[in-house]
């Protein structure tokens, strides 16, 4: 037990940092969130292995966008603090998939008023605009396209087609809220809209920057041990990457016995991460809240909690 606890102390103290609070998760009585639990979102972001291999790759696939880097790289501080950045967007991808609608739609709204501040040139002298419409459907489709195949590299139970499909329909919709358009809904838009882009990308000095610093894990946490972990994870993140963006980011060819290697470095991170941070205290908190009968205004109240 102390084993477990010790953890996910670790595991939560690296994703969360000091901002998870669980009343963001435990109210009101029977309100399901933006998508309740039986969403695929619930099961694809609950996953913490495919999100922490799939995030990381997020972060990777996401800087071949020029106008997208740029702003990444003049307005964030992520070289001084690396963990900061990693715990605002955890956070809001959790908030947003297990919190209440009140708390979730308050996030969102945070996320664009701070969008609004983030403008300027990039090096190539052209404008960018955080809040773009374009830029932000790029940074959702890199996310959950990247999201998706950390789940389905590693979860105990891949999704079907269908359920592929449901997990880009239902995010969307937090694209959408964020101000994105023509959000792709589907597997076969998601891969459509990459090919479309392609000729859009490319790696700046920016990008190369932000993936050699990906790329070592002691720049980001001292521990030896979640040094050691982040090591795994980073190598499962970049074996996520298409050939394509891997090429574009000068990251080396791998063969079969590096790549089986890995994976199995991944599983093994994987089957300790599951045992300390299974079940859930968000979930579990969220679905509790989720299944509770709603008060009844003006009539019986709910029953008490246990």
């Amino acid at each position: 037990m102390r084993i477990r606890q010790s953890i996910r102390r670790q595991v939560y103290a690296t994703v969360h940092g000091q901002g998870l609070d669980y009343r963001r998760y435990d109210r009101p009585d029977g309100d399901p969130g933006l998508f309740g639990p039986d969403s695929v979102v619930w099961l694809v972001h609950g996953d913490i292995p495919g999100m922490f291999t799939g995030g990381l790759a997020a972060l990777m696939l996401q800087s071949l966008h020029p106008l997208a880097m740029a702003g990444v790289d003049q307005h964030s501080r992520y070289r001084e603090d690396p963990i900061d950045r990693l715990n605002r967007t955890a956070g809001f991808v959790t908030v947003t998939s297990y919190g209440s609608t009140a708390e979730a739609e308050a996030a969102i709204e945070r996320v664009r008023r701070v969008h609004d501040h983030v403008r300027g040139v990039a090096p190539d002298g052209r404008p960018y605009d955080a809040a773009d419409p374009e830029l932000l459907r790029w940074v959702h489709v890199a996310e959950t396209a990247c999201f998706l195949a950390g789940y389905q590299r590693y979860a105990p139970t891949p999704l079907t087609r269908d359920q592929q499909d449901r997990y880009f329909d239902e995010y969307g919709r937090v694209a959408e809220s964020l101000g994105a358009t023509g959000v792709p809904r589907s597997l076969d838009e998601v891969r459509a809209y990459l090919r479309e882009v392609r000729p859009q990308l490319a790696a700046g000095e920016a990008a190369l920057a932000a993936v050699e610093f990906l790329l070592t894990p002691g720049a980001l946490v001292r521990d030896r041990f979640r040094g050691l972990a982040l090591r795994v994870l980073v190598a499962g993140a970049v074996d996520l990457l298409p050939d394509w963006a891997a090429a574009e980011l000068c990251l080396p060819r791998r063969g079969l016995l590096r790549v089986s290697r890995d994976r199995a470095a991944v599983r093994a991170v994987a089957s300790v991460l599951r045992y300390g941070c299974e079940p859930s205290a968000v979930i579990t908190t969220a679905r509790a809240r989720a299944l509770r009968p709603a008060a009844v205004r003006g009539g019986t109240p709910a029953p008490p909690r246990g």
